[in-house]
């Protein structure tokens, strides 16, 4: 039997917007809430987001509206940046000596990508003005330095040694007595005294852009509309030691242009862009000082906050990128969204249980489609389709993850009996502001999601909380273990497409399932 043609069509949908041309990204674009409006304002911003939320797509058409309205905008890719291989990351290196080929390699990026726009765009960017700041951006990366504390050592030595010798002697001789003597005398000087000083303070770094601040101003002064957009993606890539350097460069060197707009997207559980200094205030970024409070995609697109706005982001995200898949190889699509549901679903609530599994998550939404698809093979998509495809994800790409980490595999079993098996809900609550580093893994590897914050608890007056929820594909995994929770889950028989029901979010029913991450770590000894 052969696929569906919407099946097919769900199977051709690219899983990531860097294997995706500039124009297809542009029309599979679809905005949530008024998002885009916030990034396209000249507002310095970080855009925060797990991996999969849509950062790289965002970016990637703000970049492209920018040029359309005849501004220079360049984005650049930190996973892509030097051809030193790992030595950022190398703990042999030092830090300073890593830190500067950090800085210079991605200056030269921003000057490649600069000239290279400025190229493209030679009718509207004068080179005879451009060309100099740009020669001068270049000769600037040889200013950049990364220094450290000085060590230092003195010390001073001598010796003294002396030693004397007589001799005397006698005798008879022809003539009559001889007599001899003779004396003999060595003295060396050598004093034997040593100081040693050595001088070392708390570790601290120092950044010296020399003249990158003025190139940055004078190129752009010549752009068109003397406006430059720098839109920086993949910055969790860059090693957490490394980051607040970076991001210094980035304040003083560039924040200061006018006309210059910085948009920097990131991993918040995998950011540090500020570290403290007692000498010059901080080193790096501070958000709402230097740059805007930061935009969140994970606060946006998640079922349980607002059902209705999610579906039909979904709708629109699918049909969309359908359309593209289908008219890239000369195929007719569906005409609009009704169209493609009904031929490719059995009914509305197994698109509506896509967009439940992926938890608010783009990219999840797509690969749960296309095992959904794979499943459903030549007949249309139902709901027990979706909730094997999102088992088959979570097991393939998340519980792997989680698996590689013992400590949050133990954090994540101890969640399930806790708040599953004994409190016989999905979600629970957890005091805003708690810092732990297991639950920042979870979190960035999509097994726990965020789904309200702020709220209040019954049983803790005057604290807040935020609603975590463990992951869909999670909770069916569970179904078929011996940890299933038998309390929560209908496993009755009557209905293929509703076997293994996951339930929805009671947020009412939550406000006494308060997790104390200080239980964990009392019942699993460090």
């Amino acid at each position: 039997m052969s696929l569906l043609p919407t099946n097919l069509a769900f199977l051709r949908i690219a899983k990531r917007a860097e294997r995706q041309d500039d124009d297809v990204l542009h029309r599979t674009f679809v905005d949530f809430g008024a998002v885009f409006a916030a990034v396209s304002s000249v507002d310095h911003q970080l855009i925060f987001g797990r991996r999969g939320t849509g950062k790289t797509h965002l970016l990637t058409v703000l970049r492209q509206e920018r040029l359309n309205a005849g501004e220079l905008a360049i984005q650049i890719d930190m996973r892509t940046i030097g051809s030193a291989g790992g030595i950022y990351g190398d703990p042999s290196v030092p830090l300073p000596q890593r830190a500067t080929r950090l800085l210079v390699d991605v200056l030269a990026a921003i000057h490649g990508a600069l000239l290279e726009q400025a190229i493209a765009n030679d009718g509207i960017v004068d080179l005879g003005k451009a060309g100099p700041a740009l020669d001068e951006l270049f000769d600037a990366h040889t200013t950049v330095r990364v220094a450290g504390t000085t060590t230092i050592e003195e010390a001073s030595s001598g010796e003294r040694t002396g030693s004397g010798e007589l001799g005397v002697s006698g005798g008879w001789a022809d003539k009559g007595p001889t007599f001899n003597a003779s004396a003999k005398g060595i003295e060396a000087t050598k004093d034997i005294a040593s100081t040693k000083r050595v001088s070392t303070g708390q570790e601290s770094y120092r950044v010296s852009f020399g003249a990158v601040g003025v190139s940055m101003r004078k190129i752009v002064e010549t752009l068109p509309g003397k406006r430059l957009w720098l839109l920086v993606d993949e910055w969790s890539e860059v090693p957490l030691d490394l980051q607040p350097l970076l991001a210094d460069l980035i304040r003083r060197a560039i924040l200061p242009v006018k006309g210059a707009t910085v948009k920097i997207a990131a991993i918040e559980q995998r950011s540090r862009l500020l570290i403290v200094d007692t000498a010059v205030g901080h080193i790096g970024i501070q958000a709402g000082a230097d740059v805007t409070p930061a935009i969140n995609l994970d606060d946006h697109m998640v079922f349980d906050n607002d059902e209705e706005a999610a579906v039909n982001f979904f709708k629109s995200l699918v049909f969309k990128h359908v359309q593209a898949a289908l008219n890239s190889e000369k195929v007719a699509a569906p005409t609009d969204v009704s169209a493609l549901l009904s031929a490719g679903f059995t009914q509305a609530n197994a698109f509506s249980e896509v967009v439940r599994a992926c938890e608010g998550v783009p990219r999840d939404a797509i690969h749960i489609l296309s095992h959904a698809a794979q499943k459903a093979n030549a007949e249309t998509i139902s709901v027990s389709h979706v909730r094997n495809a999102a088992q088959l994800w979570y097991q393939g790409s998340k519980d792997a993850a989680v698996s590689a980490n013992e400590k949050a595999k133990e954090l994540l079993q101890w969640i399930i009996d806790k708040v599953i098996k004994e409190r016989q809900t999905k979600a629970f609550l957890l005091e805003a502001g708690t810092k732990d580093p297991l639950i920042d893994f979870l979190y960035d590897e999509r097994v726990l999601h965020v789904l309200r914050k702020g709220i209040s608890a019954k049983d803790s007056p005057g604290k807040r909380f935020n609603v975590y929820g463990i992951d869909y594909g999670c909770y069916v995994d569970l179904i078929n273990t011996a940890r299933a929770p038998q309390g929560v889950l209908d496993l009755g028989e009557s209905s293929a497409d509703f076997a293994g029901t996951v339930p929805r979010t009671d947020f009412r029913s939550i406000r006494r399932c308060v997790l104390d991450l200080s239980d964990f770590y009392a019942y699993r000894p460090a």
